[in-house]
């Protein structure tokens, strides 16, 4: 698995697409391939190697990093093993994406980004003879293979583009992590700090970077917490002077430090007034095809009531934090498939980036509409 060197450097950004497959464009992709520094000695022995997509360059990410990702980020990761140990010969597996598509996540890694990992994947394969199997990962959407390359998956909002890096624990921004168990691996996802997305069934860990709380829903299983302890006491050994409480939901009172982190937004507080204190209106959009075309309005603002949910058709609920997808039992096809990426563009375009989502079917219950409904 080694390419070739001083070869003469091609701008693939130039290349003509019409060339597309043909035996030219594969040797333009490996002259490219053998131009970008990050290439070289990579595949040279089995493990893992991984780069991020930085401004449309291909950086290494640190070693101490790896199993950590951020969601605004695009990654290449390349696994190289031995199946034979008789022979010397190496194989090479190569996984491009992770940027996270979940609605919750709305400020994604720019499209482009997306486009230079999956070239750049293509370049690496070609820099090794095309002898990689490459594969497309998906956040949330880990295939069992690509988990087996890490012993924990951890997420944390931003990326290269918000200048994460390692803060001073004095000036350390709070952050909110959820812990998940999947088989023998837990998979560390950051949430938002709001007090309503703690719950009985979870393991959660705070990082205040001074002092972590790892807190545990009475209802969690042992293995989440197990998990939790084992990456609380990661980042106290990156951080010696940290820090560490462990919290038990039943002998943790309201008025605990953890809870007073937390934020409660007015919209998370029951409420029946159709503005709530920070001054986000209640709307209702319509979204239908009836016309021919697929007509996206708005039909009521502040008070919305029940009987505006009409069966043929789908609507976006703006509760004036979060966002619901109301899907009627006889929307056509396109209104269903429509919803969730209306939802989607009308919060990036507004002030809700990091709004969370619901898609609900006529039938299906929900708390969150049955309280802002009027009947």
């Amino acid at each position: 698995m080694s390419g070739l060197r001083k070869a003469k450097e091609y701008d693939w950004k130039e290349s003509n697409l019409s060339l597309f497959g043909s035996d030219l464009e594969k040797n333009i992709k490996k002259a490219s391939g053998e131009t970008e520094p990050a290439w070289e000695n990579s595949g040279a022995k089995p493990g893992t190697e991984i780069w991020r997509i930085e401004k449309f360059k291909v950086k290494h990410w640190p070693k101490e990093e790896y199993g950590n990702f951020y969601s605004g980020d695009s990654y290449i990761i390349l696994h190289t093993y031995q199946p034979d140990p008789n022979s010397p010969a190496l194989h090479g597996m190569c996984t491009s994406g992770l940027a996270n598509t979940a609605p919750r996540f709305v400020e994604l890694c720019p499209l482009d980004e997306n486009e230079t990992a999956a070239y750049k994947t293509v370049e690496l394969d070609a820099y090794h003879n095309d002898a990689l199997v490459q594969h497309r990962e998906v956040q949330d959407h880990e295939s069992l293979l690509f988990k087996s390359y890490f012993d924990n998956l951890v997420y944390m909002d931003g990326g290269v583009d918000s200048g994460f890096g390692h803060a001073d624990p004095t000036k350390y921004e709070p952050r909110l992590f959820l812990v998940k168990q999947s088989g023998r691996q837990a998979q560390i996802k950051q949430i938002p700090m709001r007090r309503k997305n703690i719950n009985s069934s979870d393991v959660f860990i705070m990082d205040l970077g001074h002092k972590i709380y790892q807190f545990n829903g009475a209802n969690c299983s042992e293995d989440e917490k197990l998990s939790a302890v084992a990456y609380c006491q990661q980042l106290r050994s990156e951080r010696p002077k940290t820090r560490l409480d462990c919290l038990e939901e039943d002998s943790t009172p309201e008025t605990h430090d953890f809870y007073e982190k937390l934020i409660i937004e007015e919209c998370d507080v029951e409420e029946e007034a159709a503005v709530d204190l920070s001054g986000n209106m209640r709307k209702l959009f319509k979204l239908s095809d009836a016309s021919g075309k697929m007509d996206f309005e708005l039909i009521a603002e502040g008070t919305i009531f029940k009987r505006s949910l009409d069966t043929n058709d789908a609507f976006i609920v703006d509760t004036g934090c979060d966002v619901v997808v109301w899907v009627g039992a006889n929307a056509s096809s396109a209104e269903k498939k429509c919803g969730l990426q209306y939802a989607q563009t009308y919060v990036m375009q507004g002030t809700k980036r990091l709004a969370s989502f619901t898609v609900l079917n006529e039938g299906q219950k929900s708390e969150l509409l049955e309280k802002i409904l009027v009947a």
